[in-house]
Parts: structure tokens; C-alpha cells; sequence
């Protein structure tokens, strides 16, 4: 197949480019950084999903399109985000139409229905958030119910995956801000320490997109389908960052806050970055307090049956991978 694949110099969206090509396909990958580490037969294209006519020319001759690129983050400008999740979603799914493109696989959140109190085990029964601690989440909703309008016309099926919080070797994001922080005194625990979370190793998580490809292929009645993706079973997430830093010599977690006060410091930075137009991310917010002390996992039995989805690497073997990769970067 021809498939383009945006977010292509991002972490996920890089590893999904990487296994389509291995699996024999015609791969295209979109990014708005340049020059992204891809093995030679993968061609790139730097455009920004808010370009309508770069994404509606990338688009062409295309047989599916994985949207795996967005704005990250749990702060920064409320138009920003508009503009790259929703916006720039739309023009993926304008782009599909125009081309008659016929499978669009959207990469998504949990944190659409997430709204800062526990989820133990919920299901794609959960409806989207009535409140968004930040506007990643928000704009990531917004995305999701764009690409579910779409399904079906002009021949597009759509399908929409919700990983929660990928981890791995090349990781640019989740665990080298856990490591530094914690080097620099500045990782605190909130809460009791007891919440569980959902993970999913980079080759779940790309697993799980090559599964929702083949589903769509075989025809099986997941075109316009909402399926969590993770390891398969959360872990206690103080205690997966503590055995994180003692494995790569770092001195793990010993200070703490209570829930409410992480949250009530959260609002009160939050406020003052605000007031002082400060761009830097606070050092605490109440999405980040809300996220670091409540549990938030996932059924993902719905993947299982619909997509035959099975993750493909141990939580341990994934720890071994990860400390390796840690503890050769030529940057240590």
C-alpha cells in the first residue's frame, strides 16, 4: 500500500513509518522537523498539519494515512493547540476525502475522558470529559469526534486509537523529564503513591497500529471504532518511577505532597504564568498533579477482540531495552 504517515519525525510516528516499510509498503512520513532519523526508503515530506494545501498534496494517491502528529504538552498557547489537533486534523480528513483515500487511522488520547479523578479499568463506553485541566486533552477531543463525523463518507473508514503514555528506547519526552527532574531535585511525589497507570511500550503501541490496519483491511466492523491500547496491565506508577531512576543511578523518590496541595500549587503557577505572560511550562499545574496522583487504566479488551491486538514486549524486557538504550546515549 501507499501510506502516508504524519508526525513522521515524532517518536511514535517515526516507529510506525519504520515497521510499515519493513512490512513491505510504500512509505511516506510527515513532519514539521526536518531531517528525521528514518532508514533510507522512506520518503519525508516537512509540512505542518495546519498547511491545508501541503497536507491536502501529501494526501494524494494515498491508500491510508496514519494521523499520528499533533501538539503535545500539558501547557502552552490555547490557539496553538486549536490549530495543530483540530485544525490540522480537519485538513487530514479534507485531504482524504479530496483523494479518496480509504483508511485513516487517528492517533488519540485516554485523556479525553480524563478529568482529573480516578478511572480504574474504563472501558470506550466512557463519555469525553465535562472539564479539561489543560488544552491538549480538549483539543484532542475535538479531534476525535472530527474524525468520527468522517467516517463513512466518500468511502473513508476512520479508526481511532488511544495509547497511554508511550515509553522506550529513543524516547524524547516522558522519561528523560523523569530522569532530569529527578537529577535536579525537582520530582516530587503527589498523593499516597498507590495510583495506577496505564503504560505502552513504543512496540505496543506501534503493534497496535499495524493490528487497526489489518483489521480495516480484512473488513471487520471496526471503521468508526474507539480502542484503548497499553501494556495490558497498569502499574503502580511511584513505583515504576522509583525502579526507573534506582536502574539508571539516580536516586529515586523520597519527597512528597498531598493530592490537594499539589493541585492547589498547580493553579497558583499556573496563575502566575498567566499574569506574567511567563511561556515556560510551571513547574507543577493541576493537570500534571492530577495525572501523577490519581489511577488512570484501561479495559483494553475491546482491542483484543476486534483487532487481535496483543502487546509484543514485556514490561520487563521493555525495562532492559530502556535502561540499555539509557545508559549508552553518547549524551551521558
Amino acid at each position: 500500500m501507499n501510506i502516508l504517515v504524519t508526525g513522521g519525525s515524532g517518536f511514535l510516528g517515526g516507529h510506525i513509518a519504520r515497521r510499515l516499510h519493513a512490512l513491505g509498503h510504500s512509505v511516506t512520513a510527515l513532519g514539521r522537523r526536518g531531517n528525521p532519523d528514518l532508514p533510507g526508503g522512506i520518503d519525508f515530506l516537512r509540512a505542518d498539519l495546519t498547511d491545508h494545501k501541503a497536507i491536502i498534496d501529501a494526501c494524494r494517491d494515498r491508500d491510508a494515512v496514519f494521523h499520528a502528529g499533533a501538539l503535545t504538552g500539558i501547557w502552552g498557547n490555547r490557539d496553538a493547540f486549536y490549530r495543530t489537533n483540530v485544525e490540522g486534523t480537519q485538513n487530514v480528513i479534507a485531504a482524504c476525502l479530496q483523494h479518496g483515500v480509504t483508511k485513516l487511522i487517528h492517533t488519540s488520547s485516554p485523556s479525553v475522558v480524563y478529568d482529573g479523578a480516578d478511572i480504574e479499568n474504563g472501558n470506550e463506553s466512557l463519555p469525553y470529559a465535562r472539564r479539561y485541566l489543560c488544552d491538549y486533552p480538549k483539543t484532542k477531543a475535538l479531534a476525535e469526534q472530527r474524525v468520527l463525523e468522517a467516517n463513512g463518507q466518500n468511502g473513508l473508514s476512520t479508526l481511532i486509537l488511544r495509547p497511554h503514555l508511550i515509553w522506550g528506547p529513543g524516547d524524547p519526552h516522558l522519561v528523560p523529564r523523569i530522569i532530569e527532574r529527578a537529577r535536579k531535585g525537582r520530582l516530587v511525589r503527589v498523593g499516597d503513591g498507590t495510583n495506577r497507570v496505564d503504560i505502552i511500550y513504543i512496540d505496543n503501541a506501534v503493534e497496535g497500529h499495524v493490528k487497526a490496519l489489518e483489521a480495516l483491511l480484512a473488513g471487520k466492523p471496526v471503521a468508526g471504532g474507539v480502542y484503548f491500547l497499553s501494556d495490558g496491565a497498569p502499574v503502580r506508577l511511584w513505583d515504576w518511577i522509583n525502579d526507573l531512576l534506582n536502574a539508571v543511578g539516580v536516586r529515586p523518590v523520597t519527597r512528597s505532597i498531598s493530592y490537594r496541595n499539589g493541585k492547589r500549587l498547580g493553579a497558583l503557577l499556573e496563575s502566575v504564568h498567566r499574569l506574567f505572560g511567563l511561556e515556560a511550562e510551571p513547574r507543577m499545574t493541576r493537570f500534571l498533579a492530577s495525572q501523577l496522583a490519581t489511577s488512570h487504566y484501561f479495559d483494553i479488551t475491546r482491542a483484543r477482540q476486534d483487532l487481535n491486538y496483543e502487546p509484543v514486549v514485556s514490561p520487563e524486557e521493555g525495562m532492559e531495552r530502556l535502561v540499555t538504550w539509557w545508559k549508552a546515549r553518547p549524551s551521558r
